[in-house]
């Protein structure tokens, strides 16, 4: 009985210490006395005692491989280091176990070749400025080299790009002259279109005083039009209303004298006046010699008192004593006349 119980108990360990339990993502490579047996992959398996082997564990995770700086001479003999990072998984386990030796050492060597090969055709400028298409090209060459290896590459990127110092010290002065040009470029840009906005904005200010200008000279020949038409409105008014008014003939030789009396009382050497006025100056001088008002027929010798015909029939030219003498006489027979004429009414 004893014995049965320990048969039981070392069956019972044999057991326990032969079932593994796979995580997730991760594989087991089975061989069962020497040769291929299967894979394993995430849950609980049983392998038989003393016949299966577990010859290699494997994850199925993407994986990053920082490969250390390779040294690379570009196709215009610059020896620069290039670091790169190489992105893979895992898809076979199989073919990982069995298709080459060290798939890492592998991929790592592969990586270097391939680097030199791509960048060895590139001139530094286009290396540095090309990391994308060096990085596509990388990652198809490995990719493709790979398969057989059960290595799925799915990236690769360029860390770092590090040309010698005197190369650097190069590169730092011809960037420092580009920046500089281009400083010179935007400076020049600048100012011309300071300049630019300065003249439009001199024109606009010359087109708007023109218009200013012009609206005000408008405005001035508007309001002298209106005050022109206002007098002459004005003016036809009054005559309308001494046309309702019926003046008769004696006012209006009356007025006629008043004006003459007025224009006589300048400093004009010459007036004109028309021919009804003329004989009306004789008439008055008859009158004024019958009532005796005046000397009218003593001239004075020291003045000439001349009146003279011109060429217009309707004006006569006479000196202004003789205007003068002529008005107030005329005031005077002109006072006679209105009083006899309210005398007749």
């Amino acid at each position: 009985m004893v014995a049965i119980l320990i048969i039981l108990f070392v069956v019972l360990v044999i057991i326990i210490r032969n079932v593994r339990i796979v995580p997730q993502e991760h594989a087991y490579v089975i061989e069962r006395l020497g040769k291929f047996q299967t894979i394993w992959y995430a849950g609980i398996h049983v392998k038989i005692p003393f016949i299966d082997n577990i010859v290699n564990k494997i994850s199925l995770k993407e994986q990053v491989f920082d490969f250390p700086p390779q040294p690379v001479i570009t196709k215009d003999n610059v020896s620069v280091k290039v670091d790169s990072v190489v992105f893979a998984k895992i898809f076979d386990p199989q073919k990982y176990t069995y298709g080459v030796e060290n798939p890492i050492a592998g991929l790592q060597n592969l990586s270097a070749t391939t680097l030199r090969s791509i960048i060895g055709g590139m001139e530094l400028d286009t290396t540095l400025s090309s990391r994308e298409a060096i990085n596509s090209q990388m990652e198809a060459i490995l990719d493709e080299a790979t398969d057989p290896w059960g290595i799925k590459v799915t990236r690769v990127e360029l860390k770092n790009i590090d040309p010698p110092s005197e190369i650097e010290e190069v590169m730092t002065k011809q960037m420092r002259a580009e920046r500089e040009r281009r400083q010179t470029v935007l400076e020049a840009q600048a100012h011309q279109e300071s300049v630019v906005s300065r003249a439009e904005g001199d024109k606009k200010a010359k087109v708007l005083a023109a218009e200013a200008e012009k609206e005000a000279k408008i405005a001035l020949a508007q309001g002298e039009a209106e005050s022109i038409r206002l007098v002459y409105e004005a003016q036809a008014e009054g005559l309308e209303k001494l046309r309702e008014a019926h003046i008769d003939e004696s006012v209006l030789k009356l007025k006629g004298l008043e004006a003459l009396r007025d224009v006589a009382d300048g400093k004009a050497t010459k007036i004109y006046m028309p021919t009804e006025i003329t004989g009306l100056v004789s008439t008055l001088g008859v009158a004024a010699e019958a009532l005796g008002v005046g000397d009218a027929s003593k001239p004075d010798p020291g003045a000439q008192h001349k009146v003279q015909q011109v060429d217009d029939p309707c004006v006569r030219e006479t000196s202004s004593d003789v205007t003068k003498k002529a008005a107030t006489q005329g005031s005077a027979v002109a006072e006679d006349l209105e009083s006899r004429r309210k005398d007749v009414l």
